[in-house]
């Protein structure tokens, strides 16, 4: 079974999105990022749902250190993001994740890219 990451500071967004992966994955969760940091210090998943926007360390922040460590470098990151405009957009593109979903996206979509990821 594939391990998976998901960061972010909102508790429901968090609790949503567990439930809709725990059937096929082992889900873990972490709603910061210095606690994600932690976690990743001990574990390594198979794939990160990074939250774009959190406060102290940011999406941004957590993707560079993560791509930092040499043991972690290659574990694909999607982040997730609740801001839709196109400023946002090429903000998350420009760090070059693999990819993002937006967190108004509802279960299938989220599905359908993390299993394209974990195939």
């Amino acid at each position: 079974m594939k391990n998976i990451l998901i960061v972010d500071d909102d508790s429901n967004y968090l609790g949503i999105v567990r439930e809709w992966l725990k059937d096929k994955y082992k889900v873990f969760v972490a709603n910061s990022g210095q606690r994600a940091l932690s976690w990743l210090s001990a574990n390594k998943p198979d794939l990160i749902l990074l939250d774009y926007e959190m406060p102290d360390l940011n999406g941004p922040e957590v993707y560079d250190r993560i791509r930092q460590n040499e043991e972690l470098s290659k574990v694909p990151v999607i982040f997730l993001t609740g801001r839709e405009d196109a400023e946002s957009i090429t903000s998350v593109l420009s760090i070059n994740p693999e990819g993002y979903v937006f967190k108004t996206n509802g279960r299938e979509e989220l599905l359908s890219v993390v299993k394209g990821f974990l195939k």
